[in-house]
């Protein structure tokens, strides 16, 4: 049981991709998918963050009297993935801005239905 709730963070993570996962798979809105799509990343931004905590560790300032100190790399690469992240979600969100334009809908279905009636 110790095990269980010593690992929380990653039983977190497994939750938040499940819910992403789940939404982009089981969705038709393409806004929704979006959506899923960013809670997916979030979830691995929070294992790449939970994987890099060092116990004991201070930040990598040379001191006198710290022996053990944190990467900073790893919250560096999350932080440049959540620039890209936040990017590709504006990208996606501008798609279906021109989808709606040009079907009428942002529903999956009815737009494959449209393109197979023409």
């Amino acid at each position: 049981m110790d095990f269980i709730l010593g690992h929380y963070n990653y039983w977190i993570v497994i939750f938040l991709m499940m819910v992403g996962f789940y939404t982009v798979i089981s969705r038709g809105n393409l806004v929704k998918k979006i959506v899923g799509l960013n809670i997916f990343q979030v979830s691995v931004f929070l294992l790449y963050i939970s994987l890099s905590t060092v116990d004991g560790g201070t930040t990598p300032i040379v001191k006198e009297g710290f022996d053990l100190y944190s990467n900073p790399l790893p919250h560096v690469l999350i932080l440049t993935a959540i620039v890209v992240g936040v990017a590709t979600t504006a990208l996606g969100l501008a798609l279906v801005v021109r989808i709606k334009e040009a079907y009428g809908t942002i529903e999956e279905d009815e737009i494959h239905e449209q393109d197979h009636s023409l």
